[in-house]
């Protein structure tokens, strides 16, 4: 059974991007077939995976939105920076695709799911990395997806800002997609020793209810690896960021039921680790 998992939040910043990046690393290094579909306008995903600058795609998913789903295997691209790992690019065109989906299509929120439909059973993991915004972009991930985790930023007052809103979209979302579950919300940008992030992680277990039992640090090793367009693990295997996202997408593939085929490795922890510079 393929699980469908989307990274949303319409706060900017919060590590959306990163968490789709380095997870689909991990899930891809255990032996998983993973694809990465970026519904981002600003295609950081894309720019940070391909090999191919988003303006040069023929078909992204703004194309594959509008388009009927024969067009699914032109958008697929395998031969990405990061080995093992697929993706469909975004584009700038997905902010015009959003306005044309509604006039075009009867069931404007549903286009996404009914674009992946046959890859179900094809891919182990199918990662979506949503825009900032709660328009109709992330609505279709959201119907799309089997599972959601809720990046929030720990190290910024603001970090919950709006969290409220997104439930109740979820809420609605529910109503075309009732399988949709919530993995939980993931610290990024967490440092234990700051009281902001001491106090946002009280008030996103209120708000939220679940939260991620892994927290990920503020490293330089993040903006590093992204503009080697690479992944945390292969920059630095041994960064305290890298150790997190390897126990995230364990911790992950052991709650979902995912087979890995490739041992995984042990994953050593240290309470007392300090925030990296």
């Amino acid at each position: 059974m393929t699980q469908v998992i989307a990274v949303a939040n319409h706060k900017g910043g919060c590590g959306k991007t990163t968490t789709v990046v380095n997870l689909a690393a991990e899930f891809a290094r255990m032996g998983l077939s993973v694809l990465v579909v970026d519904m981002d306008p600003q295609a950081n995903a894309s720019l940070h995976l391909g090999k191919k600058h988003p303006s040069e795609v023929p078909v992204t998913t703004a194309e594959l939105l509008l388009a009927e789903v024969e067009k699914l295997p032109s958008a697929i691209y395998e031969d990405n920076h990061i080995p093992g790992v697929g993706l469909i690019y975004g584009s700038l065109q997905l902010g015009k695709a959003e306005d044309e989906l509604k006039d075009e299509t009867p069931r404007p929120s549903e286009e996404l799911r009914q674009k992946l439909a046959p890859l179900m059973g094809l891919y182990d993991v199918i990662l979506i990395d949503c825009p900032p915004s709660l328009k109709l972009l992330t609505s279709n991930a959201l119907a799309a997806s089997s599972q959601l985790i809720i990046p929030i930023e720990s190290g910024s007052q603001y970090g919950l800002y709006g969290v409220t809103d997104l439930l109740r979209h979820v809420q609605r979302i529910r109503r075309i997609n009732p399988q949709l579950e919530l993995l939980g919300a993931l610290l990024v940008k967490h440092d234990e020793r700051q009281t902001v992030c001491r106090l946002l992680e009280g008030a996103a277990r209120e708000q939220i209810g679940k939260l991620l039992p892994v927290r990920i640090p503020t490293s330089t090793r993040v903006n590093q690896a992204a503009m080697a367009q690479t992944s945390l693990h292969s920059l630095d295997r041994s960064a305290k960021v890298a150790r997190e996202f390897r126990a995230l997408a364990q911790l992950i593939a052991t709650q979902l039921a995912l087979n890995p085929r490739a041992p995984i490795e042990k994953i050593e922890t240290n309470d007392h680790d300090v925030q990296e510079s």
